[in-house]
């Protein structure tokens, strides 16, 4: 028996300090990082093949739940195939372009890297992702995934992952502070303000919405532009209606500015902070995704009662994230071991280990109709979601423009040190910098 090597710890997240790792990424910026960079960045290092097969997994996981469910993969994996030994590392988000990036130009990448769909479109034009149609074709499990599940990680016919779960947008909120209030649970925009405005009580330190206004909020950014009628990308056009953009920006930072009905901290807040906003009675409302279900419930305070919610509407569109994280090759050595690694996260009993540990839904038909997922109330939001969830948009540079111009955009918003006009403005200026 092989024992799984790890390169971080389980519930501890590794973060690089490198100052060359947090540059702006577009598609042109692959060849300016550089030998700077590379020498900079300490790549992961190589693996003695004391066994049949080594392998690398890079991953973007940073919870305690979501651990814990790789964990479980990583052991169910161990006893079904060991003769192949699988390095897990985590990469920080804000740090995931820069760091593949390097490892592209150092030719010292991964064997299995997580890709997400807005990320997709920059990892191919690297060449940093291996053509697995063929591997899929003769799959026997492959007509437990829809055609569509592989939309976003498909180009000219050809196919790059395998949907590992997904990610089902939804909202969290509380339902005994509904109760108190007299209210119903939202299902617009509007309705949704005034539902945050109904539950704020400064005095008792509550807050109507906990906003992600830190890292990782530029996705419901555009979201909310896109649920005002400003899409950033309809089918090969990309850009922002300006009016409709500032329209979503203004109504999503007045939230803050105006209403006050979000924690002061929004502008920096962040996965955590917004979760554990939401756990000790800060927030009444938050949005988030399935893949936080498990974190959420096992660290409520005591008499906290929650609800889930469908996402809701805006002015111009329901705007819900349905999209899936897929494992895809990154190196052709070892990649009959790494085409193991990958599927094996189809089989349903790896999924549902995963769905247990973290509550993201998986991929697979067979795996979602467990009826642990189909008779329990609270994931019935996430069912409707399957029917009107719509995937990211996905183009080169997309990334790099949400992370390093939209969010700060709005971030300035937020205190005060732009207007919604000047920050949508700045936005449109860097789209057009990214994609020209």
């Amino acid at each position: 028996m092989v024992e799984f090597e790890k390169v971080t710890r389980i519930g501890r997240v590794k973060y690089w300090e490198d100052e060359a790792m947090n540059k702006n990424f577009n598609r042109r910026s692959v060849l300016k990082i550089g030998a700077g960079l590379m020498a900079a960045t300490a790549l992961t290092p190589s693996l003695a093949f004391g066994q049949t097969a080594n392998i690398n997994y890079w991953h973007t996981f940073t919870s305690q739940s979501e651990f814990a469910g790789l964990e479980e993969v990583m052991k169910l994996f161990k006893a079904a195939h060991p003769d192949i030994v699988v390095t897990q590392e985590n990469i920080p988000n804000p740090d995931f372009m820069a760091k593949i990036t390097a490892a592209v130009l150092a030719d010292s990448r991964p064997n299995v890297t997580m890709v997400s769909s807005e990320r997709f479109a920059d990892l191919l034009a690297m060449g940093a992702l291996t053509d697995m149609t063929e591997r899929l074709a003769n799959w026997d499990k492959r007509s437990d995934f829809d055609d569509s599940r592989f939309d976003s990680i498909t180009k000219d016919g050809k196919i790059y992952g395998l949907p590992a779960f997904s990610f089902v947008d939804w909202m969290y909120y509380r339902k005994d502070w509904f109760e108190e209030a007299g209210i119903a649970p939202p299902t617009t925009y509007a309705e949704m303000r005034d539902a945050a405005i109904a539950i704020t009580d400064p005095s008792k330190g509550r807050y109507g919405f906990g906003l992600r206004g830190g890292p990782g909020g530029q996705n419901y950014i555009n979201n909310v532009m896109e649920a005002f009628g400003s899409p950033v990308q309809q089918g090969d056009q990309i850009g922002l209606d300006r009016d409709k953009a500032i329209e979503g920006i203004a109504w999503f930072s007045g939230l803050l500015t105006q209403d006050k009905v979000v924690p002061p901290s929004a502008p920096n807040d962040g996965f955590r902070q917004v979760i554990e906003g939401f756990q000790t009675g800060q927030t009444g409302m938050i949005w988030h995704h399935t893949g936080s279900f498990q974190d959420i419930a096992s660290k409520l305070e005591p008499g906290v009662e929650f609800g889930t919610l469908a996402m809701p509407a805006g002015p111009a569109a329901r705007v819900a994230r349905l999209a899936y994280a897929y494992n895809s090759i990154t190196k052709d050595e070892n990649a009959d071991a790494s085409w193991e690694w990958i599927k094996f996260w189809g089989e349903p009993d790896a999924a549902i280990a995963f769905l247990d540990k973290t509550g993201y839904f998986p991929a697979s038909n067979s795996a979602s109709a467990d009826p642990r997922i189909a008779d329990n109330p609270l994931y019935k939001p996430a069912a409707e979601t399957l029917v009107f969830g719509r995937p990211q948009p996905s183009f080169p540079g997309l990334a790099g423009w949400l992370e390093s111009v939209v969010l700060p955009a709005f971030q300035r918003a937020l205190i005060g040190e732009a207007t919604p006009e000047q920050a949508v403005d700045e936005m449109i200026d860097g789209l057009n910098q990214a994609i020209g």
